[in-house]
C-alpha cells in the first residue's frame, strides 16, 4: 500500500471539503494514486453476498465488481425483467460463470416483502459475508409504501434496518461478516429530523427527503455497528461522490447537466463499496463513514449535529414501523 504524505492528506482534506474536487471524477482520479490496496483477487471466492438496487448503477457495479472478487451475488431487484437484462449484461461484460449471480425479487420499501424475503433467505442460506444497502429512490412528490410510509424512508431506511435484523445472524455466522449501507453525500445538509419524519403535515421536497434518510442511514449503520461489535460483523456507511448513474439522470436532471463532464462512472462510484466489502482494513474497524476509501467526518460545522437523543429517537421510530408491520402479518 503506498504510504500517504502529509501533504497528500492535506489535499485529499481540501478537496473533500470544497465538494466539487472531492466529489467529482477527478477526486477519483487524484487520490487512486495513494489510496489504500485494491482487495485480493479471489478474496471472497465461495462466499455469498447480497447486493439490493442491483440492476442499475451503483447496484450494477458493485455486483460486478464483488462477482470478480470471487463472490456469489444474489442480486435483489424490484422488477425481474430488468433484473434479468442486468445479470444477463453483467455476465456478459465480466466473463464470470452464470451460476455466481443469482437474482431475488423484493421491493425493499415493502416491509412484508422484505420480512418475507428475509425470512426464507435465512432459512436457505446459513452464512451471508456481505449485505449492501443500496436501493434508492426519489420520488418527485410524495408517495407511499404499501405500509404507509413515506417512500424514501421506506426505501433508505425502514426496508433496509428490517432487513439488517432478519439477516444479522447469517452475516455474523460468516469470518468477516460485513454490512454496508450506501448513503450519500447529500446528507451532510439535512440534519435528523425531531417529528413529521415522514412528512405527512410539512411540505415534502424529494431532494430534502433523499438527503433526511441517507442521513438517518450513516446514523443507523453506527447504532448497528454497536450492537454487532461483539459479533465481529463490521458495519459500515459511505458515500460515492458523484456518480453518473439513471436515478441522477432522471431524477435530477438538471444537476446531471450541470455536471455532466465532472461525474464519475458507475464503477468509480461504486469502488470503495467493493473495497468496504473485500478489503482487510475495513474489517478491523466498525461504524465509520467512509468515501474514497478513506473515513470521512459524519458532521462538518455544528448545523447538521445531531444528539443522543435524535439518535434514540431514530432508532424507536424504526423499531416501531417494524414491529407494527410484524403485528400486521401475525408474527
Amino acid at each position: 500500500m503506498p504510504e500517504t504524505a502529509g501533504w497528500q492528506k492535506a489535499l485529499d482534506t481540501v478537496a473533500d471539503r470544497l465538494i466539487v474536487p472531492g466529489y467529482s471524477r477527478f477526486g477519483y482520479e487524484m487520490r487512486q494514486d495513494w489510496w489504500p490496496a485494491d482487495a485480493p483477487p479471489d478474496v471472497l471466492a465461495g462466499e455469498t453476498v447480497l447486493v439490493t438496487g442491483a440492476n442499475s448503477g451503483l447496484g450494477a457495479a458493485t455486483t460486478a465488481g464483488l462477482a470478480r472478487l470471487g463472490a456469489f451475488v444474489r442480486m435483489v431487484v424490484r422488477d425481474r425483467e430488468r433484473g434479468e437484462a442486468a445479470r444477463a449484461r453483467i455476465i456478459a461484460d465480466t466473463g464470470i460463470p452464470a451460476n455466481r449471480l443469482t437474482l431475488d425479487i423484493c421491493d425493499i420499501s415493502d416491509l412484508a416483502a422484505v420480512r418475507e424475503f428475509g425470512l426464507d433467505f435465512r432459512s436457505r442460506c446459513g452464512r451471508l459475508r456481505v449485505l449492501v444497502h443500496n436501493a434508492g429512490v426519489m420520488p418527485p412528490r410524495r408517495r407511499e409504501s404499501p405500509q404507509g410510509h413515506e417512500l424514501s424512508l421506506a426505501t433508505h431506511v425502514l426496508g433496509p434496518h428490517l432487513l439488517t435484523d432478519l439477516l444479522s445472524d447469517t452475516v455474523a455466522a460468516a469470518d468477516s461478516g460485513r454490512i454496508i449501507w450506501v448513503s450519500s453525500g447529500g446528507m451532510y445538509a439535512q440534519r435528523l429530523p425531531r417529528d413529521d419524519w415522514e412528512f405527512r403535515d410539512g411540505r415534502y421536497h424529494p431532494g430534502t427527503a433523499y438527503a433526511r434518510t441517507k442521513r438517518m442511514q450513516v446514523v443507523l449503520a453506527k447504532q448497528w455497528a454497536e450492537r454487532l461489535r461483539a459479533r465481529n460483523v463490521a458495519v459500515h456507511a459511505m458515500h460515492p461522490g458523484w456518480a453518473d448513474t439513471n436515478g441522477v439522470r432522471d431524477s435530477m436532471p438538471r444537476f446531471h447537466r450541470l455536471t455532466g463532464r465532472l461525474l464519475r462512472t458507475p464503477a468509480q462510484g461504486a469502488d470503495t463499496i467493493i473495497w468496504l466489502a473485500g478489503a482487510a482494513e475495513p474489517g478491523h474497524t466498525t461504524g465509520l463513514f467512509w468515501h474514497d476509501r478513506r473515513p470521512r467526518p459524519t458532521h462538518y460545522g455544528l448545523s447538521a449535529r445531531d444528539t443522543r437523543t435524535d439518535r434514540a429517537r431514530l432508532w424507536a421510530m424504526c423499531q416501531r414501523s417494524i414491529t407494527a408491520e410484524a403485528i400486521r402479518a401475525g408474527q
